[in-house]
């Protein structure tokens, strides 16, 4: 549920990636979080689900991890989310305990790849937001925990010249049904059909 906690941090967070923007920060230190359009699209994806298992590939400093684990906790559900960077993992624990959402969301530490191929549960939801270039094998390994009807939700597809191939192959997989959505930077939202 969005209560004041949550969104008192969820604007605090908004106005750090302004204030680092307006400031010339380099990307890499940025916390290059989805937005709050997207985030509310994110949220009303999970909350609607009972017991929602979700898989975050990309946490950052946790912007997107409140948005999903404030929806998660609406059903009972819950957040694995996968960080590399150690000063963004410190920022997401800091921010997910100032939220009161760190029962409903685990950090794994380490690169995704890596990480992915170790992992066993099956989730219902995967936000996609991590390193650009490897977005196939992001959903590539991805689609494999995950079964018919799970919906995968990729970020920045039209900010990103890159990911205009990987929108492209979403959409024509008959395995699957993607569209490309106009909100923050453009998600690809992609409904798993068949294994």
């Amino acid at each position: 549920m969005l209560d004041d906690r949550v969104l008192e941090v969820l604007a605090r967070l908004e106005a750090e990636d302004a204030h680092e923007r307006a400031a010339g920060t380099p990307p890499e230190q940025r916390s290059l979080a989805c937005g709050p359009e997207a985030g509310r699209l994110l949220f009303a994806l999970v909350s609607g689900s009972k017991s929602s298992r979700v898989l975050e590939i990309g946490g950052s400093r946790g912007y997107s991890t409140i948005w999903l684990a404030a929806a998660a906790r609406i059903g009972d559900g819950s957040v694995v989310s996968l960080e590399l960077d150690p000063a963004k993992i410190d920022a997401w624990r800091f921010n997910l305990r100032d939220a009161g959402l760190e029962d409903n969301a685990v950090l794994v530490e380490g690169d995704a790849l890596g990480t992915l191929s170790r992992l066993e549960e099956r989730f219902t939801t995967v936000f996609l937001d991590a390193w650009k270039p490897d977005y196939e094998l992001y959903f590539t390994a991805a689609r494999t925990l995950v079964a018919p009807g799970a919906v995968v939700v990729a970020d920045n597809v039209t900010s990103h010249d890159s990911l205009v191939a990987y929108s492209a192959r979403r959409q024509a997989d008959p395995t699957l049904s993607s569209s490309t959505i106009p909100v923050g930077n453009g998600l690809e939202v992609t409904v798993v059909l068949t294994p």
